[in-house]
């Protein structure tokens, strides 16, 4: 049974919307990974599948035992810190996931990066993100989540400087963008956007990269949410509208910054990104 979550406003939000083929799938793609486990009781690999898709299917306290349980045998392997890092992020426990990034930072300095398989291949099937540009990358989010920018930027720098592909460069890009931008370092976010053109081979970032055209004034707004991803539109509506939102906040448009944030809190896609940040935005505004 998929987890329901407590937001950071204190709303409680449904187990996340999943067609029943979808559903079938990925229960199917469980069964075999925990068989796995079982039968390779001496594998990192095996308990790192099982998590992954217990996650997938919404199960995320269960993924975060098995992670868990992982990081008891294996302490050293930074693999299950990152994907132990990641859940805690869905989970809105921030500072817990900074913590086990941090830690994965610390265990694969020296180790050769290495390409990260996905749980569910895009559209040409290449894997585009590795490792170290994951820990980096949920390190600097988890970082972010907390208005750390300052901390933050450093990490976006380091996933940056690790991203070997353009899907990579433009995920890191974005988020490196804004927070510059949030730091008040606007020159130093403008010098950022010159390596992002229109012609970049992006397979599965394509809201990253329309929002690094909107940053450029190359594309308006209503041109970044006419081309649909690959993925759920509700996911595409959480990464742009977020984007948008914080364009709106840092160029002094309170209002309809707002206006964003609360469009993406009141779509399903609980566990994306672009809606944790516009929940944490809108809830640090209720606390002020």
């Amino acid at each position: 049974m998929a987890d329901s979550i407590t937001t950071l406003l204190g709303d409680q939000l449904p187990p996340p919307p999943m067609a029943g083929d979808v559903r079938e799938r990925l229960e199917a793609q469980l069964a075999e990974a925990q068989e796995a486990a079982r039968a390779q009781p001496d594998s990192p690999d095996a308990l790192i599948w099982a998590g992954r898709r217990l996650a997938y299917l919404g199960r995320y306290n269960d993924a975060l035992q098995v992670f868990t349980d992982g990081i008891a045998r294996w302490p050293d392997d930074p693999r299950i810190y990152r994907h132990r890092g990641h859940r805690f992020i869905t989970l809105r426990r921030f500072p817990e996931a900074a913590a086990n990034l941090e830690r994965a930072v610390l265990l694969m300095e020296g180790r050769p990066d290495e390409v990260e398989l996905d749980g569910a291949p895009n559209a040409r099937g290449i894997p585009t993100s590795t490792l170290h540009t994951n820990v980096w990358y949920h390190l600097a989010l988890s970082r972010y989540l907390q208005g750390d920018f300052g901390r933050a930027l450093t990490a976006w720098q380091s996933c940056l400087a690790a991203s070997g592909n353009d899907d990579m460069r433009v995920a890191a890009g974005h988020w490196l963008y804004m927070t510059l931008r949030r730091l008040g370092r606007e020159e130093d976010a403008a010098a950022t956007l010159a390596p992002f053109g229109p012609e970049m081979d992006v397979i599965e970032n394509g809201a990253y990269h329309r929002l690094l055209l909107l940053y450029q004034q190359s594309i308006k707004p209503e041109d970044l949410l006419a081309t649909p991803e690959n993925s759920s539109a509700a996911m595409h509506d959480s990464t742009a509208g977020y984007g948008i939102g914080n364009w709106h906040l840092y160029n002094g448009r309170d209002d309809e910054a707002l206006e964003w944030f609360r469009r993406v809190y009141a779509g399903p896609q609980w566990a994306a990104f672009g809606f944790i940040a516009a929940e944490a935005e809108l809830a640090r505004r209720a606390a002020a």
